[in-house]
């Protein structure tokens, strides 16, 4: 009971008694007194409020104001109806019951990590299409949230608005005010937050290289991202962090950037796809890539693709994707992957994508990387785990047998080819070293054939030359000899010395005839006679004919 009602009730009792007959007419006056003093005492206190300094007194005037116009909710002119203006903390008199009626709340309090969102039951109607009021600036938002100016001269617009209220106690009217609590908007390490505004002017910012969502293809349909203040998926991000956003107002999307593995395996029956610390299941159709070479073989391919997402695109990849957790964004992955695999298997034999892992990692590494750009995909690794499995591994595995096989026994001919060809090509050197050797060994031959006969010839003329000094010096010594001792007695000294020199027997051991020694004797001297005068006649003939003719000796002379 309020202290004005408890007043009024002492001061009706007390009336009441001091008109008993019973009461004395002295006692009668007292109580009348002390009535219309209580009376007028809890007057007084209908008339008066008190607002706690943690509440809002909201006051509303129920008579003698006049009606509101235009649809008006909150009267700011003194009209009947909920007033704008809110009673402070502490006593307010001359609030009349019967005209006025006072309802206290609490103080609107947004706690740590909470925001405010606002809307407001009255103001100026939003234009059409306008679904937020304008944002205030931040230091406008005091002046927007006194109920009164934002009536009059702030024209507030009635309806959500974009500007929200951070941590702290606010005294609000809550008639005009509605505040609904919402966590603020927190982005993670590792991740980005796009905005999509649901306010706004059209979309300015045109993406280069990226099409927008349904486009026809080959149509000239470039992607248009968001400016501030404009409507659509905002071209800037905001980066880890705590945000008090009008979650309302805007549409958040929290995308990844820290590296992610996306695992296709052809073996075993589960293919994560991992993101920091977190492991999500792939769909089926990550499970397996399955390549044909150009050979005709087909085998699954165990492939992991790392990647990222750049944090400045990935407002792209909301645009196109919705998220990167979307079955579109994954759809769009998997087959972009697949679609590389598969073609680089086209261009190379199975034996040889089995033994060039590392260059098919490297070409896949760059396909993708160029695919994936303009989307804000960044591959950073592609691994080639097991190719081929059991099934598909076992008829390569015989083929590529039977063609080594072949190809070694090709190999085995061909050497055994080049070593006949070696053979057949040593026999012709060596027979034509023979026979070089043989003609060298001729030439040489004649060579030294010749070179003996110039030596011989040599020798020939010397012994020539010689033998005609010799005779030359023997003549003139004969010469000499002769004219000195005659040309018989000379040529009989050359005979007695030839056969001395060579030992010839004048005499014959056995005499012919039978003759006796004296007559064998005088036989041998007649024949050594009848030689030397037969030797010495020729050499007079020959001299004489040399020689001019010989003067005759003077008388005394010599013979």
């Amino acid at each position: 009971m309020s202290i004005a009602a408890l007043l009024l009730l002492i001061a009706v009792i007390l009336a009441v008694v001091a008109v008993l007959p019973k009461t004395p007419a002295l006692l009668r006056k007292g109580l009348g007194g002390t009535a219309l003093i209580f009376l007028v005492l809890a007057l007084g206190f209908s008339t008066t409020t008190y607002v706690d300094s943690d509440e809002v007194g909201i006051l509303s005037k129920n008579a003698l104001g006049g009606d509101l116009k235009n649809g008006k909710i909150i009267a700011v002119d003194g009209e009947n109806g909920v007033q704008a203006d809110v009673l402070p903390p502490g006593w307010h008199f001359w609030v009349f019951p019967i005209v006025h009626s006072v309802k206290t709340v609490p103080l609107v309090e947004i706690k740590s990590g909470e925001v405010g969102i606002i809307e407001t039951i009255d103001g100026v109607p939003m234009e059409q299409g306008q679904l937020f009021a304008d944002e205030w600036k931040p230091e406008e938002v005091q002046q927007m949230l006194d109920a009164r100016y934002f009536l009059s001269t702030g024209q507030g617009r009635k309806g959500k608005q974009i500007t929200v209220l951070t941590p702290g106690k606010y005294r609000l009217n809550t008639e005009l005010y509605r505040i609904k609590m919402v966590p603020a908007t927190e982005v993670a390490n590792g991740e980005v937050a796009v905005l999509k505004a649901n306010f706004g002017k059209p979309a300015t910012v045109r993406v280069e290289g990226v099409s927008e969502p349904g486009a026809p293809e080959g149509e000239d349909r470039p992607l248009m991202l968001a400016g501030p203040g404009e409507m659509g998926i905002r071209a800037e991000v905001l980066g880890p962090g705590k945000y008090p956003l009008n979650t309302d107002a805007y549409t958040v999307t929290e995308i990844w950037t820290t590296l992610m593995t996306a695992h296709y395996s052809a073996i075993g029956s589960t293919n994560p796809v991992s993101r920091g610390a977190a492991t999500h299941d792939a769909s089926n159709e990550e499970r397996e890539i399955k390549v044909r070479t150009s050979d005709g073989f087909s085998f699954p391919v165990d492939v992991r693709v790392s990647y990222d997402i750049d944090a400045r695109r990935a407002p792209v990849v909301v645009a196109q994707f919705k998220d990167d957790e979307s079955p579109e964004f994954r759809n769009f992955m998997n087959s972009t992957v697949r679609a590389v695999f598969r073609n680089n298997a086209e261009r190379v034999k199975a034996l040889d994508y089995v033994q060039q892992r590392s260059q098919q990692e490297q070409q896949s590494h760059k396909m993708l990387s160029a695919e994936l750009a303009s989307w804000g995909v960044n591959i950073k690794a592609v691994q080639i785990g097991g190719v081929a499995d059991e099934q598909s591994l076992e008829p390569l595995l015989k083929t590529q047998t039977d063609r080594e096989i072949a190809k070694q026994e090709l190999l085995t001919f061909q050497e055994q080819q080049k070593a006949a060809e070696m053979k057949k090509e040593l026999a012709r050197v060596t027979q034509e070293s023979e026979e070089e050797r043989k003609l060298a060994t001729a030439a040489y031959g004649a060579k030294i054939a010749e070179e003996k006969k110039k030596e011989q010839i040599t020798q020939a003329m010397a012994e020539a030359e010689s033998i005609k000094i010799k005779a030359t010096a023997q003549a003139e010594a004969y010469k000499e000899i002769a004219l000195q001792i005659g040309k018989s007695n000379a040529a009989l000294i050359e005979v007695l010395k030839i056969v001395g020199e060579r030992q010839i027997q004048i005499t014959p051991r056995v005499m012919i005839g039978g003759a006796a020694a004296g007559g064998g004797a005088n036989m041998g001297t007649a024949l050594i006679g009848t030689m030397l005068d037969s030797m010495m006649a020729k050499d007079e003939e020959k001299t004489a004919a040399t020689q001019p003719a010989a003067v005759t000796p003077t008388a005394g002379a010599p013979r």
